[in-house]
């Protein structure tokens, strides 16, 4: 059970798959630790079983502005073609924090330098994208 100061959260995390089995991440920062970026996955609200089946769930405990979060996380794989990615629909607080995304590969994740959420994503993705 969190202790008092931990604010439980609920979030659906998207993982937009293209053509060349990538994924696209965001690279953000928290506001107290703003020379630390990090890589996470689309997320937000979404409307109950607009998104199908989750593909994964887990529960994070972390820290962001201050704040410590218990977060329940269901992921979603959205299969997409060609997409144009524009980050002109975030909110005030996401315009300060999002530095910008990138599209990537299993094996491309040693690679980035920064840390990325959730450690898990690699081994995921290479699941969700094998022949079956």
């Amino acid at each position: 059970m969190p202790g008092p100061d931990v604010i439980p959260r609920r979030a659906d995390r998207v993982l937009p798959i293209d053509p060349r089995n990538r994924v696209l991440l965001l690279c953000g920062f928290d506001p107290a630790d703003p020379d630390h970026p990090f890589w996470f996955t689309v997320g937000g609200g979404a409307d109950p079983g607009s998104l199908g089946r989750p593909v994964w769930r887990r529960v994070a405990e972390f820290a962001f502005d201050g704040r410590r979060y218990r977060q329940e996380e269901e992921y979603y794989a959205l299969r997409v073609g060609s997409a144009e990615v524009s980050l002109a629909g975030m909110d005030e607080s996401e315009k300060d924090t999002v530095t910008g995304y990138r599209w990537l590969s299993a094996p491309e994740f040693n690679a980035l330098g920064e840390p990325f959420a959730p450690p898990e994503l690699p081994r995921l993705l290479r699941d969700l994208t094998a022949p079956r």
